[in-house]
């Protein structure tokens, strides 16, 4: 029985050394990840854009796709010519995708790049399919979606699409939103991909007609299915016409953690659990 106690107690030191490591392998894991999440923020500080691939897996971007497939397109929010290519108030019109598009890596992103206390406000399905297929100026994204007109100081100008009130904010608003936009297709400069200006959301509003190419750079921002872009709303922006006859669905929304003065609400808040 002695002999064969220390034997006993190596292959247990053996078996506890092996559940250590794989332990320590986690939370190494962990550190790397959020430390990863912390270069991305960095990068959308500086240049006002990152690319994360490997966010939603095949399987999840399927039943997306199979929840938006199955939709009645009838209503105004939706926009479409012989194909689908854009619905407004996303989130609200087809609540059935929340459970599928705020996975556990969108969570950990918005808590750990943008912060714990910021909710969803605004969210549009893009296409560019072939019978609908556009070409998009260089912009910045200068007006949040509310749910009625008021006057109100420093708010302003106003616009109505389909019956829904979009307004300019105060910049500081604007400064405090990020954007993600999901991409449920492959994407690169052939089926329009997003073209940006690097670090031009540090610039407060940037007039396109201004841009100086001498000084500024351009970059192409492919984005694999499954993957997502950050970007600030004040970062000029465009895309081109797809050349290739593939799809390029995206789903974009917005986020904030600032309540609006009193008299004005935002019009498709959505907390996150």
């Amino acid at each position: 029985m002695l002999s064969g106690t220390p034997l006993r107690t190596k292959n247990n030191f053996k078996h506890f050394k092996k559940i250590f490591a794989n332990f320590a392998f986690k939370i190494d894991s962990k550190k790397t990840d959020q430390m990863n999440l912390q270069n991305h923020k960095n990068l959308i500080q500086e240049n006002g854009f990152t690319i994360i691939n490997n966010i939603f897996s095949e399987e999840e971007i399927e039943k997306i796709s199979d929840v938006i497939q199955n939709i009645d397109t009838s209503k105004e929010t939706f926009r479409k010519s012989e194909d689908l290519f854009a619905i407004r108030q996303f989130l609200k019109e087809i609540p059935d995708v929340k459970e599928f598009i705020f996975n556990d890596n969108i969570k950990e992103i918005i808590k750990e790049i943008f912060g714990d206390k910021y909710f969803a406000v605004k969210s549009i399905y893009f296409d560019k399919p072939e019978k609908s297929n556009w070409y998009v100026a260089y912009h910045q994204d200068l007006t949040i979606s509310v749910d009625k007109k008021v006057q109100l100081e420093n708010f302003g100008p106003w616009t109505t699409k389909q019956n829904q009130f979009a307004v300019q904010p105060p910049l500081d608003i604007l400064e405090n939103i990020f954007t993600i936009r999901i991409h449920l297709d492959d994407t690169d400069e052939n089926n329009g991909a997003l073209k940006v200006v690097p670090k031009s959301h540090s610039k407060g509003i940037y007039r396109p007609e201004t841009i100086d190419w001498n000084v500024e750079t351009e970059n192409i921002c492919s984005v694999e299915k499954g993957g997502i872009m950050i970007m600030k709303p004040l970062l000029l922006h465009g895309s081109n016409r797809t050349t290739n006859g593939k799809k390029r669905r995206v789903i974009h929304i917005e986020f904030s953690d600032k309540e609006l003065p009193k008299v004005l609400n935002w019009s498709e808040k959505i907390l996150l659990k």
